[in-house]
């Protein structure tokens, strides 16, 4: 188990235990009273922590490495998951997954970032910051979703875009906006929902959705923290500052307007409990899906509009 910085006592309690089955296998002596005890303990600490969460440990949580990710909720939330890849243009880029499954009879098209669980993985996604090229499938995507009247769902956790000169060159700002402009204007019911990371226009190109939800632990920002404390103080050590300014966390995000739902997560992160995070969601999925179906397609369309346009105003 991996703890953050301000979960020391839990890791000290996981030590303790860890100890004690070690010994009670050397031993053989029965400990599970022992065990209960500091489960209990472990469970009350869980509670303290997570009841009052800064922004800034938000943001440390929204990148836990265990955290679940764009694959681990499709193979856990869709059934006959058949991959697309592709551009059609340039080249496959991994840091986007994309593809056809299925929640009960319901047939969805399904785009999200993946951003690995590994050091190999990882580098093997990008560290989930799409290319070009990557915008570009994703625009196709998009549109097949509209051609065969396929709900879309978009899972977002990325800290942006990738900024490299190859990125650049191949027209990534283009790219992001083009993927923007279709989402708005394809005819098909779309939800977004941010996982971890919602950053910059990188997240925004598969956000300009109908619906918005938002895990409970996740975040939404134009900028990460580090990158707004580099450019107000030329340093990343303000970046808590920064993040307890931003009004990133999904709370915030709703005050805003900006997301219509958060989906709480088990007490301790959903890299904690994630089956129980897997049936809200799936849940939540279906329920939106539900209302969205009952109006008409240009309808959707118009409001999509209206509400990213009211973001300005």
């Amino acid at each position: 188990m991996f703890f953050l910085d301000f979960e020391d006592k839990l890791e000290n309690l996981n030590t303790e235990k860890e100890i004690l089955i070690k010994s009670s296998k050397v031993k053989n002596i029965d400990i599970s009273s022992k065990i209960k005890t500091i489960e209990s303990k472990e469970l009350k600490e869980l509670e303290k922590i997570y009841k009052n969460l800064s922004p800034w440990q938000i943001v440390k949580i929204s990148r836990h490495p265990k955290r679940p990710k764009t694959l681990d909720y499709i193979n856990n939330l869709f059934t006959d998951f058949t991959y697309l890849s592709g551009d059609r243009l340039y080249s496959e880029d991994k840091s986007i997954v994309s593809g056809i499954g299925k929640i009960g009879n319901c047939s969805f098209m399904i785009l999200g970032n993946e951003k690995g669980h590994d050091m190999e993985t990882r580098i093997d996604y990008n560290f989930g910051m799409a290319k070009p090229e990557g915008y570009r499938k994703s625009q196709r995507i998009m549109k097949l979703a509209e051609k065969f009247q396929l709900p879309l769902i978009c899972f977002i956790d990325t800290s942006g875009a990738y900024p490299g000169k190859d990125a650049e060159e191949r027209g990534q700002a283009e790219a992001i906006a083009r993927s923007m402009q279709i989402s708005l204007n394809i005819q098909t019911p779309c939800i977004s929902i941010i996982i971890g990371e919602g950053g910059s226009g990188g997240a925004i190109a598969l956000g300009a959705s109908d619906r918005v939800l938002m895990l409970s632990n996740s975040i939404y920002s134009v900028i990460s923290p580090e990158g707004c404390s580099s450019i107000l103080w030329k340093s990343s050590d303000f970046s808590e500052v920064a993040a307890n300014s931003l009004k990133i966390t999904a709370k915030d995000c709703l005050n805003l307007k900006i997301i219509d739902e958060i989906i709480e997560e088990p007490i301790g992160g959903a890299h904690r409990n994630s089956h129980i995070l897997f049936d809200k969601i799936k849940n939540s999925i279906l329920n939106n899906f539900q209302s969205l179906k009952l109006s008409k397609f240009n309808d959707l369309k118009i409001l999509r509009n209206k509400r990213y346009l009211d973001y300005f105003i």
